[in-house]
C-alpha cells in the first residue's frame, strides 16, 4: 500500500513550499488509496516556535488535508512527534546499531578542532571531517564515554566508491563517497539530526513514497548510505521544483504571500490556494485550471511533476480565487464579504446588495473596500471621465445632459432600478440623445469612477433619491467651474 508523509518542523507559518509537499504527498496517497500521515520533526528545539503546531493542524485542515495517522491534536504527543520519540531512545538505537556494524562511530572532536578542519574555497568556508575518531581504540570510546566528555554519533561514509540514487523527477543521480562528509547522526545534545530521523522513522512507519524540496537532492545520497547500511528498501524519490517570485528568486519570507496565513489575510480562500499550490510544478494533461481537492486526487501524477521552477505569480491566484468566488453559495460568500461591506459603507442600508453587486467583480475580498468606496464618497475625479468616445459623450455635453435631468429625477417616485431605467430611457428619447448618452455622465457623477459594479440605475437604487440628486448637483457645479 502507498503510504506519504508529511513531515513539516514547529518553526512557524506554513510556506507555500511547504504546503505544497503536504498537498502532494496527500494528492499521492489518495490516488493509490493510500494512507497520508503526519508527523512532527521537532528534534531542533533551537528553531521551536511556540503555537507553531496549532498553525500546522490548521493550516492542513483549511486546506482539507485530513492525516490518517498522526499526533493527537489535542495532546500534540505520542508515536508521530520526534522529540516524544527521541525520549523513548529510538534514534540512540539505531545509531547504535550503525556502531556495531561498523557503519558508525563516535566523535569527541571539540569545536576548536572541528574549526581547524575548515577551507576556504570560492569565497566560503567548507569542512570535511578527517575520520579522526574513527580509529579511536575501545579502550579510548570508553573513557571517553565513562569521563562524560560530549560526543556526538558520525556516519562512516566508505571513502572509495560512488552511490546513486533515483528520483521520479530528475532521474537517476550519482555521487562519488569522498563528496561527502562523515554527518552527524546524533547530537551532543541527545537529539538526533533531521536526517538520521527522517530516515529512520520513515522506515518504521512504512513510508513508500518521500515528497519534498529539490533543496534537499544534495542530501539523498546520504539518505541511501544510511538505507544501505540497515539494509532497508529505499523509498520512491518525488523531489519537487524549486517555487520563485515573478522575478525568478526564491519565494522569500519577506515577499508578503509567501505563506498559506499570508495569503489568507489577502482575502484569498483556501480552495483556491489549494487549487493554485497544485499547478506550481504540475498540471493535468487536459489543462484544466479550475479544479477541486477531489478532481486533483483523481487527476494527479507525480511522474508529471516539472523539473523546471515554478514561478509563483500573485495575479494568477488573484483570477483563480475569483473564479471561486464566484462559485460560492449565497451564505458561504455573504460570511465572507459583508465584513469588509460594512467596514466600508455606512450610508448605504442594503449591504447585501452592495455585496451581490461585488461579486462577480473582485478577486479577493480585499477589493471590496476599493470597489465599493464610493458609495461612502465620490472621490476626487478628473473631468476627462465624462469623455466617452464610442457613445460620443463630452464634457459639455455631459454637464447639460446632468444639468436636464436633475428636475427629472426630482419628479421621479419609484427609485427601483427597473423603474430608473425606464425613466432615464425615456428622458434619453425625448431630448434626441441615445441611451449611453445619458447613462455614463450619470454613472460617472455617482460614482466617479470609470469602472463601476453595477450601471448608472443600480447605483441610484443603493444611493437613493435625495443621495443620487445631491451627487449629481456636485457633478454640475464641478463641471461649470
Amino acid at each position: 500500500m502507498v503510504k506519504t508523509r508529511f513531515a513539516p518542523s514547529p518553526t512557524g507559518r506554513m510556506h507555500v513550499g511547504n504546503l505544497r509537499t503536504a498537498l502532494y504527498s496527500y494528492l499521492i496517497a489518495k490516488h493509490e488509496g493510500g494512507n497520508f500521515m503526519l508527523r512532527i520533526e521537532d528534534t531542533d528545539q533551537e528553531r521551536f516556535y511556540e503555537g507553531a503546531l496549532e498553525i500546522i493542524y490548521r493550516t492542513l485542515e483549511k486546506a482539507g488535508l485530513d492525516f490518517d495517522e498522526g499526533p493527537d491534536k489535542d495532546g500534540g504527543v505520542g508515536p508521530y512527534v520526534q522529540s516524544e520519540r527521541c525520549r523513548q531512545g529510538i534514534y540512540k538505537e539505531y545509531a547504535e546499531k550503525l556502531i556495531a556494524s561498523g557503519n558508525a562511530y563516535y566523535c569527541f572532536c571539540t569545536k576548536e578542532r572541528l574549526e581547524s578542519l575548515k577551507v576556504a574555497e570560492d569565497g566560503k568556508e567548507y569542512a570535511m571531517y578527517d575520520k579522526h575518531c574513527l580509529h579511536l581504540s575501545k579502550e579510548e570510546i570508553e573513557a571517553n564515554l565513562a569521563a562524560g566528555i560530549p560526543h556526538v554519533i558520525r556516519l562512516n561514509v566508505p571513502r572509495e566508491g560512488r552511490i546513486t540514487f533515483s528520483d521520479e523527477i530528475y532521474g537517476d543521480i550519482t555521487v562519488d563517497n569522498k563528496e561527502l562528509d562523515d554527518m552527524i547522526l546524533i547530537k551532543s545534545d541527545g537529539f538526533p539530526t533531521y536526517n538520521f530521523a527522517n530516515v529512520v522513522d520513515d522506515h518504521l512507519m512504512g513510508i513508500t513514497h518521500v515528497v519534498r524540496g529539490n533543496e534537499y537532492l544534495s542530501s539523498s545520497p546520504k539518505y541511501n548510505l544510511l538505507y544501505n547500511a540497515f539494509g532497508w528498501e529505499v523509498p520512491t524519490y518525488v523531489h519537487c521544483p524549486l517555487i520563485t517570485d515573478e522575478n525568478h528568486a526564491k519565494l522569500s519570507k519577506r515577499s508578503g504571500h509567501s505563506s498559506f496565513e499570508d495569503l489568507l489575510d489577502l482575502g484569498i480562500l483556501p480552495e483556491a490556494i489549494v487549487n493554485y499550490v497544485a499547478l506550481l510544478g504540475w498540471s493535468p494533461e487536459d489543462n484544466e485550471e479550475i479544479l477541486t481537492l477531489s478532481e486533483l486526487v483523481r487527476k494527479f501524477d507525480y511522474r508529471k511533476i516539472n523539473k523546471s521552477p515554478a514561478v509563483f505569480d500573485m495575479s494568477k491566484l488573484r483570477w483563480m480565487n475569483g473564479k471561486y468566488i464566484e462559485k460560492m453559495d449565497e451564505e458561504s460568500y455573504l460570511e465572507k464579504a459583508l465584513p469588509y461591506v460594512e467596514r466600508t459603507v455606512t450610508k448605504v442600508a442594503d449591504k447585501k446588495a452592495l455585496a451581490d453587486l461585488a461579486k462577480s467583480r473582485i478577486e479577493t475580498f480585499e477589493d471590496i473596500p476599493e470597489l465599493l468606496g464610493f458609495f461612502e464618497e465620490v472621490p476626487e475625479y478628473d473631468e476627462s471621465l465624462y469623455v466617452h468616445k464610442k457613445m460620443k459623450t463630452t464634457v459639455e455635453l455631459s454637464c447639460d445632459v446632468l444639468t436636464k435631468v436633475i428636475p427629472y429625477l426630482e419628479e421621479l417616485t419609484d427609485y427601483s432600478n427597473d423603474a430608473l431605467y425606464e425613466a432615464l430611457i425615456a428622458f434619453a428619447k425625448d431630448n434626441g440623445l441615445k441611451n449611453g448618452q445619458v447613462m455614463w455622465p450619470i454613472r460617472t457623477a455617482l460614482s466617479g469612477k470609470a469602472m463601476t459594479p453595477g450601471g448608472a440605475t443600480q447605483l441610484m437604487e443603493l444611493l437613493g433619491k435625495e443621495d443620487s440628486i445631491a451627487r449629481v448637483r456636485a457633478a454640475v457645479s464641478k463641471l461649470k467651474k
